[in-house]
């Protein structure tokens, strides 16, 4: 891949949004108010929102026209929709295929760009027309906007992908020839669309990490990563996916499910007890993992380290974030 990417690029960000009236203005402020040489294709698909959505996307949009929203870029394209559709990725799908943009990305209703973000992105593509995906760090953030822990990225390595999460969905940018030549987001995932797109994209362009801080991911009780009605669908789809592209079940996502399935198997005390929890989840984990394998994959040997021993007795919000406090704060 050696097109270049114009000098002053255009970013088509798509947010898809479903009764996030709580976070969504933030998450549109951080998206038009980015400054650089780049214009902005901005895209708010909403699934038909019976919360303010819809009359917090009309105020920006009258704000951009009648020209009260100081735009410090070349320019912003701002465009939504609001009906019913098939869940996110469906959403996300049909705002790309709206889009305009030479660099593609998706920002979550309730996840925000920092300050420069955008400029940065726009900058790597000019300086690395060989490389269809880049991402940066974010922060986690709770409820209320306050950090509560920053996202372990790490260089790009395919291998490490079918094991552990290291790109940060919010801070990822690519190239819009990338995207398409790889057929887009699957629109049968609902979960871990990112996670098979950078695998698909990893096998046939160059992926680069830039260390700088590009997001902040919000993680509240309803979110998917971490709300309880989702997290077992979540983990088996992430699971199902690196069995697909890798033709390995990871020990560390085996046992994520595990972990997930277990408490809700065991009696009422042990359920509620992290030591026993943890001790069902690993002889869970080992029975499944040899099931789904045919016997031990050498590859689960790279993953019994000492720090993901260690993990094994956190909450999943402690894996994440390093945040020792279980619990999230509501947004008022």
């Amino acid at each position: 891949m050696n097109n270049s990417v114009p000098e002053f690029p255009v970013i088509s960000i798509v947010t898809p949004s479903f009764n996030q009236g709580a976070f969504l203005a933030e998450t549109i402020e951080s998206v038009i108010g980015q400054e650089g040489d780049f214009s902005i294709d901005y895209i708010i698909v909403d699934g038909g929102s019976g919360d303010d959505s819809v009359a917090i996307i009309r105020n920006y949009e009258a704000r951009l026209h009648n020209g009260e929203w100081p735009v410090t870029c070349r320019g912003i394209t701002y465009r939504w929709v609001s009906e019913q559709d098939k869940g996110q990725t469906d959403a996300l799908m049909k705002g790309f295929r709206m889009s305009q943009g030479d660099v593609l990305a998706w920002l979550n209703s309730d996840d925000t760009y920092l300050p420069g973000a955008l400029q940065t992105a726009a900058d790597f593509f000019r300086g690395h027309p060989d490389t269809g995906l880049m991402y940066g760090d974010s922060h986690y953030c709770d409820a209320t906007g306050a950090v509560i822990g920053c996202y372990k990225t790490e260089e790009f390595d395919l291998e490490k992908l079918a094991s552990a999460n290291i790109i940060c969905q919010p801070a990822a940018f690519f190239r819009r020839d990338s995207f398409e030549a790889v057929g887009g987001l699957d629109k049968t995932l609902n979960f871990v669309m990112d996670l098979d797109l950078w695998i698909r994209i990893g096998k046939r362009f160059l992926c680069r990490h830039v260390p700088h801080l590009l997001a902040t991911y919000r993680l509240h009780e309803t979110s998917k990563t971490i709300s309880s009605d989702t997290l077992f669908r979540n983990s088996e789809e992430s699971l199902s996916v690196t069995i697909r592209h890798f033709d390995w079940a990871p020990l560390t996502r085996v046992y994520t499910s595990c972990r997930v399935l277990c408490p809700t198997r065991l009696p009422g005390l042990l359920a509620r007890n992290r030591f026993s929890a943890a001790v069902a989840a690993m002889l869970c984990s080992l029975f499944r993992s040899l099931y789904l394998n045919h016997g031990f994959h050498r590859n689960d040997l790279k993953l019994l380290t000492g720090t993901n021993f260690r993990k094994l007795f956190k909450s999943r919000l402690e894996i994440m974030t390093g945040h020792t406090n279980n619990t999230l704060s509501r947004k008022p």
